[in-house]
Protein backbone atom coordinates (compact mmCIF):
# COMPACT_ATOMS: atom_id res chain seq x y z
CA UNK A 1 0.00 0.00 0.00
CA UNK A 2 1.75 3.42 -0.50
CA UNK A 3 2.12 5.72 2.17
CA UNK A 4 0.32 9.43 1.69
CA UNK A 5 3.22 11.67 1.34
CA UNK A 6 3.27 15.13 3.54
CA UNK A 7 5.38 18.11 2.75
CA UNK A 8 5.97 19.85 5.76
CA UNK A 9 7.55 23.43 6.69
CA UNK A 10 8.41 23.85 9.78
CA UNK A 11 11.30 25.61 11.38
CA UNK A 12 10.56 24.60 15.12
CA UNK A 13 12.88 21.79 15.61
CA UNK A 14 11.83 20.28 18.47
CA UNK A 15 8.10 20.58 17.65
CA UNK A 16 8.50 19.69 13.63
CA UNK A 17 10.48 16.69 15.08
CA UNK A 18 7.72 15.37 17.44
CA UNK A 19 4.94 16.14 14.42
CA UNK A 20 7.29 14.45 11.84
CA UNK A 21 7.38 11.31 13.65
CA UNK A 22 4.25 11.18 14.87
CA UNK A 23 2.99 11.10 11.50
CA UNK A 24 5.26 8.61 10.82
CA UNK A 25 4.11 6.35 12.99
CA UNK A 26 0.49 6.51 11.26
CA UNK A 27 1.74 5.31 8.31
CA UNK A 28 2.13 8.50 6.42
CA UNK A 29 5.61 9.53 4.53
CA UNK A 30 7.11 12.90 5.84
CA UNK A 31 8.99 15.33 4.10
CA UNK A 32 10.24 17.93 6.43
CA UNK A 33 11.47 21.63 5.33
CA UNK A 34 12.97 23.97 8.48
CA UNK A 35 13.49 26.81 5.58
CA UNK A 36 10.79 28.74 3.28
CA UNK A 37 13.64 28.97 1.14
CA UNK A 38 13.61 25.45 0.19
CA UNK A 39 9.74 24.35 0.15
CA UNK A 40 8.74 24.80 -3.10
CA UNK A 41 11.83 22.99 -4.36
CA UNK A 42 10.95 20.44 -2.14
CA UNK A 43 7.55 20.44 -3.44
CA UNK A 44 8.58 19.95 -6.80
CA UNK A 45 11.08 16.91 -6.21
CA UNK A 46 8.29 15.10 -4.07
CA UNK A 47 5.57 15.70 -5.50
CA UNK A 48 3.48 15.52 -1.75
CA UNK A 49 -0.45 14.49 -1.69
CA UNK A 50 -1.22 17.04 0.84
CA UNK A 51 1.29 20.07 2.13
CA UNK A 52 1.00 21.05 5.79
CA UNK A 53 2.38 24.75 6.17
CA UNK A 54 3.87 26.96 9.20
CA UNK A 55 3.29 30.66 8.42
CA UNK A 56 6.07 32.65 10.40
CA UNK A 57 9.22 31.08 8.82
CA UNK A 58 12.59 32.06 8.03
CA UNK A 59 13.63 33.74 4.10
CA UNK A 60 9.93 32.84 3.04
CA UNK A 61 6.40 32.90 4.83
CA UNK A 62 3.97 30.50 4.91
CA UNK A 63 1.85 32.41 2.57
CA UNK A 64 3.76 33.30 0.01
CA UNK A 65 4.77 29.55 -0.10
CA UNK A 66 1.41 28.66 -0.54
CA UNK A 67 0.66 30.48 -3.66
CA UNK A 68 3.70 29.28 -5.09
CA UNK A 69 2.82 25.77 -4.79
CA UNK A 70 -0.97 26.27 -5.67
CA UNK A 71 0.37 27.97 -9.08
CA UNK A 72 1.81 24.69 -9.92
CA UNK A 73 -0.52 22.64 -8.34
CA UNK A 74 -3.92 24.35 -7.94
CA UNK A 75 -5.90 21.02 -6.44
CA UNK A 76 -3.27 19.85 -3.92
CA UNK A 77 -4.86 20.35 -0.60
CA UNK A 78 -2.78 22.50 2.12
CA UNK A 79 -3.44 23.26 5.85
CA UNK A 80 -1.58 25.92 7.70
CA UNK A 81 -0.31 25.57 11.15
CA UNK A 82 0.29 28.54 13.13
CA UNK A 83 0.17 30.08 16.30
CA UNK A 84 -1.48 33.40 14.83
CA UNK A 85 -5.11 34.15 15.78
CA UNK A 86 -6.32 36.89 14.59
CA UNK A 87 -9.37 37.38 12.10
CA UNK A 88 -7.36 38.81 9.36
CA UNK A 89 -5.01 35.99 9.43
CA UNK A 90 -7.37 33.65 8.23
CA UNK A 91 -8.76 35.56 5.82
CA UNK A 92 -4.71 35.94 4.54
CA UNK A 93 -4.52 32.13 4.49
CA UNK A 94 -7.70 31.38 2.34
CA UNK A 95 -6.94 34.31 0.04
CA UNK A 96 -3.05 32.67 -0.37
CA UNK A 97 -4.72 29.39 -0.92
CA UNK A 98 -4.85 26.84 2.21
CA UNK A 99 -7.83 25.01 2.45
CA UNK A 100 -7.56 24.45 6.28
CA UNK A 101 -6.18 26.09 9.20
CA UNK A 102 -5.11 24.83 12.55
CA UNK A 103 -4.09 26.72 15.58
CA UNK A 104 -1.21 26.24 17.95
CA UNK A 105 -0.90 23.93 19.96
CA UNK A 106 -2.60 21.53 18.19
CA UNK A 107 -3.23 17.87 19.37
CA UNK A 108 -2.07 14.91 16.72
CA UNK A 109 -5.33 13.71 16.37
CA UNK A 110 -6.64 16.82 15.18
CA UNK A 111 -3.99 17.25 12.91
CA UNK A 112 -4.84 13.90 11.19
CA UNK A 113 -8.68 14.14 11.27
CA UNK A 114 -8.13 17.47 9.18
CA UNK A 115 -5.29 15.84 7.34
CA UNK A 116 -7.56 13.09 5.90
CA UNK A 117 -10.74 14.69 5.69
CA UNK A 118 -8.67 16.99 3.26
CA UNK A 119 -7.23 14.23 0.92
CA UNK A 120 -10.98 12.63 0.72
CA UNK A 121 -12.60 16.13 -0.56
CA UNK A 122 -10.00 15.96 -2.91
CA UNK A 123 -10.52 12.72 -4.21
CA UNK A 124 -14.51 13.42 -4.48
CA UNK A 125 -13.74 16.69 -6.52
CA UNK A 126 -10.99 14.21 -8.82
CA UNK A 127 -14.37 11.77 -9.18
CA UNK A 128 -16.97 14.82 -9.78
CA UNK A 129 -14.55 16.37 -12.16
CA UNK A 130 -14.55 13.40 -13.91
CA UNK A 131 -18.31 12.52 -14.07
CA UNK A 132 -20.76 13.47 -16.64
CA UNK A 133 -23.72 14.41 -13.68
CA UNK A 134 -22.44 15.82 -10.39
CA UNK A 135 -25.25 14.17 -7.30
CA UNK A 136 -25.77 17.22 -4.92
CA UNK A 137 -27.93 15.56 -2.54
CA UNK A 138 -31.53 14.48 -3.70
CA UNK A 139 -30.54 16.78 -7.01
CA UNK A 140 -28.49 15.71 -9.96
CA UNK A 141 -26.64 18.11 -11.52
CA UNK A 142 -25.74 17.79 -15.65
CA UNK A 143 -22.45 20.89 -15.96
CA UNK A 144 -23.00 20.18 -19.57
CA UNK A 145 -26.54 20.56 -20.25
CA UNK A 146 -26.46 23.30 -17.55
CA UNK A 147 -29.03 21.22 -16.23
CA UNK A 148 -30.08 21.03 -12.90
CA UNK A 149 -32.41 18.13 -11.76
CA UNK A 150 -34.83 17.40 -9.52
CA UNK A 151 -37.43 14.03 -9.57
CA UNK A 152 -38.82 14.35 -12.77
CA UNK A 153 -38.31 18.49 -13.40
CA UNK A 154 -35.26 19.71 -14.84
CA UNK A 155 -34.63 23.47 -14.88
CA UNK A 156 -31.90 24.71 -17.09
CA UNK A 157 -29.28 27.42 -15.62
CA UNK A 158 -28.11 30.10 -17.14
CA UNK A 159 -24.07 29.81 -17.98
CA UNK A 160 -23.13 31.82 -14.88
CA UNK A 161 -25.93 30.14 -11.97
CA UNK A 162 -24.31 26.65 -13.64
CA UNK A 163 -20.10 28.15 -13.37
CA UNK A 164 -21.11 29.40 -10.01
CA UNK A 165 -23.40 25.95 -8.78
CA UNK A 166 -20.28 23.59 -10.41
CA UNK A 167 -17.56 25.89 -8.27
CA UNK A 168 -19.57 25.26 -5.04
CA UNK A 169 -20.35 21.29 -6.30
CA UNK A 170 -16.82 20.55 -6.63
CA UNK A 171 -15.64 21.92 -3.37
CA UNK A 172 -18.37 20.72 -1.28
CA UNK A 173 -17.50 20.89 2.57
CA UNK A 174 -14.55 23.34 1.67
CA UNK A 175 -14.98 27.52 2.20
CA UNK A 176 -14.65 28.93 -1.30
CA UNK A 177 -13.59 32.45 -1.07
CA UNK A 178 -16.11 35.34 -2.37
CA UNK A 179 -13.00 36.75 -4.66
CA UNK A 180 -12.23 33.70 -6.45
CA UNK A 181 -15.89 33.10 -7.27
CA UNK A 182 -16.20 36.76 -8.62
CA UNK A 183 -12.70 36.70 -10.70
CA UNK A 184 -13.97 33.14 -12.29
CA UNK A 185 -17.30 34.56 -13.21
CA UNK A 186 -16.72 38.08 -14.17
CA UNK A 187 -12.61 38.22 -14.55
CA UNK A 188 -13.18 41.16 -11.99
CA UNK A 189 -14.31 41.51 -8.28
CA UNK A 190 -16.00 45.22 -8.70
CA UNK A 191 -18.82 45.95 -6.18
CA UNK A 192 -20.94 45.86 -8.79
CA UNK A 193 -20.39 42.19 -9.20
CA UNK A 194 -20.12 41.46 -5.61
CA UNK A 195 -23.99 42.55 -5.89
CA UNK A 196 -24.24 40.17 -8.48
CA UNK A 197 -23.06 37.40 -6.93
CA UNK A 198 -25.41 38.03 -3.91
CA UNK A 199 -28.43 37.84 -6.72
CA UNK A 200 -27.29 34.58 -7.84
CA UNK A 201 -26.22 33.38 -4.83
CA UNK A 202 -30.06 33.47 -3.35
CA UNK A 203 -31.25 32.44 -6.84
CA UNK A 204 -29.42 28.72 -6.01
CA UNK A 205 -30.45 28.67 -2.51
CA UNK A 206 -34.23 29.21 -4.08
CA UNK A 207 -33.50 26.39 -6.67
CA UNK A 208 -31.84 23.79 -3.98
CA UNK A 209 -34.38 24.83 -1.26
CA UNK A 210 -36.45 20.96 -1.55
CA UNK A 211 -33.54 19.51 -0.25
CA UNK A 212 -32.96 20.41 3.68
CA UNK A 213 -29.50 18.76 4.12
CA UNK A 214 -28.23 21.35 1.34
CA UNK A 215 -26.94 24.40 2.30
CA UNK A 216 -24.70 27.48 0.91
CA UNK A 217 -23.49 28.95 4.29
CA UNK A 218 -22.32 32.92 3.76
CA UNK A 219 -18.90 33.07 5.94
CA UNK A 220 -18.65 36.69 6.36
CA UNK A 221 -15.80 38.58 5.01
CA UNK A 222 -14.31 35.11 3.53
CA UNK A 223 -16.48 33.68 0.98
CA UNK A 224 -18.90 30.79 1.10
CA UNK A 225 -19.41 26.56 2.55
CA UNK A 226 -21.27 24.84 0.58
CA UNK A 227 -22.75 21.76 2.31
CA UNK A 228 -24.52 18.58 0.55
CA UNK A 229 -25.65 15.48 2.12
Amino acid sequence: MTKTKILYVEDEPFLGRIVKESLETREFEVVMVTDGNEAFTTFRESQPDICVLDIMLPSKDGYTIAREIRQASPNIPIIFVTAKNQTEDLIKGFESGGNDYIRKPFSMEELIVRIHNLLQITQHQKNANNQEFIDIGSYQFVPLRYELRFKDSVRKLSHRESTLLQTLAENKNVTVLRKDILMKLWGDDSFFNSRNLDVYITKLRDYLKEDATIEIITIKGVGYHFVAG
